[in-house]
């Protein structure tokens, strides 16, 4: 199993003739992803490079395609927009990787999705890859294997960091979400857990935090009332300034909340180890399972 996307998973690529979509359509072909159909407007009845056709809307595309999830590749100022155009068209899934889009846009995307039943991972995210299968947005690929290990990330990097020391040491992965770090997100870290409880194939769970906001406290709280997989955690900013906003938008200490210490000790006092170093991470899980 894995979690949102696999191998039936057809993808259209908003943005796909802009430098980045048909960039990472191409890799995300290469991998398997079934990239049935890009959209930008104006562009309609061209093929790309690799041979996807190109829809003006949407609505067009999930028409002629039957596809049911999206990936953004498009200017700030547009993607909130791009995300609300392919929640009309239908699709369950929408992967925003566009960085810099306005808080108030998303205040106002969320409850729009939430209308539709539309998922929301992002925006300012790497995307999702099901290791063997799919994956949608800018993971590399190569550094990722199938196995047992969830993971969800604040930090795109930070993801790519700690799969390639869990792919080296032989611990594969289910599925990697790598949600984004600005303040307001369509999948936060409390919404990614639950989606990997259910998941046969994920016996522990990865979860890389940051300074900032309260998801880890709060994923802390689940955890102690009886979360079903096992869980270990690494919080970056450790080192932080206090009121310095650090990189991204949602990753600020103020008013002495959201810090590092605060969401080590909470992960501590339910039982969840915290890796001071990224290299620490696999040697941790390895004694979990």
């Amino acid at each position: 199993m894995s979690v949102l996307i696999d191998r039936e998973t057809k993808v259209i690529v908003q943005g796909i003739t802009g430098r980045d979509g048909a960039f990472h359509a191409k890799e995300m072909i290469e991998y398997g992803t079934q990239v049935a159909a890009g959209v930008t407007p104006g562009k309609g009845g061209q093929k790309t490079d690799c041979g996807v056709p190109v829809f003006d809307t949407m609505e067009e595309a999930v028409r002629a395609t039957g596809a049911n999830t999206s990936v953004i590749f498009v200017p700030a100022v547009f993607a909130a927009d791009a995300v609300c155009e392919a929640a009309d068209a239908g699709v369950s899934l929408v992967v925003c990787i566009s960085e810099g889009v306005p808080v108030q846009d998303m205040v106002r995307v969320l409850p729009y999705l939430g209308e539709r039943g539309t998922r929301l991972i992002g925006p300012n995210c790497p995307g999702i890859i099901s290791p063997g299968k799919s994956k949608v947005g800018i993971m590399p690929g190569d550094i990722h294997r199938e196995g047992p290990i969830g993971v969800v990330s604040r930090s795109g990097t930070l993801t790519y960091e700690m799969v390639y020391h869990l792919t080296r040491n032989g611990l594969g992965q289910s599925t990697c979400i790598g949600i984004g770090g600005d303040p307001v997100a369509g999948t936060n870290i409390l919404d990614a857990m639950e989606l990997f409880a259910g998941d046969e194939q994920t016996e522990a769970l990865v979860l890389i935090g940051e300074i900032g906001g309260s998801d880890e406290e709060e994923a802390a709280a689940v955890i102690e009332a009886g979360y079903p997989k096992k869980v270990v955690a690494f919080i970056a900013g450790r080192t932080a300034p206090a009121g310095k906003r650090m990189g991204h938008a949602g990753a600020i200490v103020t008013g002495g909340t959201g810090t590092a210490a605060g969401k080590v000790a909470a992960f501590e006092a339910v039982g969840v180890e915290v890796a001071e170093t990224p290299e620490e991470i696999a040697g941790i899980v390895k004694n979990l399972l």
